[in-house]
């Protein structure tokens, strides 16, 4: 257990070895919740948004011809994986 003490803007540090345990950066946003005498405090975690471009060519196919992602069957290829590996 870390002890630190609160400054007079109600500002505290939070121990380097917690923040790199948890990911803890600067810009990163906490969650602060009162368990009866006890206060909780938590990173929140976001998820980046990304647009469709960025995935670009992650994708691909061997066979010849032009081919769009809705004639893509995840559950075909799959089969095709484990009879592979069978």
């Amino acid at each position: 257990m870390s002890t630190v003490t609160v400054s007079d803007k109600g500002q505290v540090v939070i121990p380097a070895a917690i923040r790199h345990r948890l990911g803890i950066q600067p810009g990163t946003k906490l969650d602060f919740e009162l368990e009866g005498d006890s206060i909780r405090i938590r990173p929140l975690r976001t998820i980046k948004r990304t647009r469709p471009e960025a995935g670009y060519g992650l994708l691909t196919c061997d066979q010849p011809g032009t081919r769009r992602l809705t004639d893509f069957d995840v559950a075909e290829s799959m089969r095709e994986i484990d009879d592979d590996c069978a």
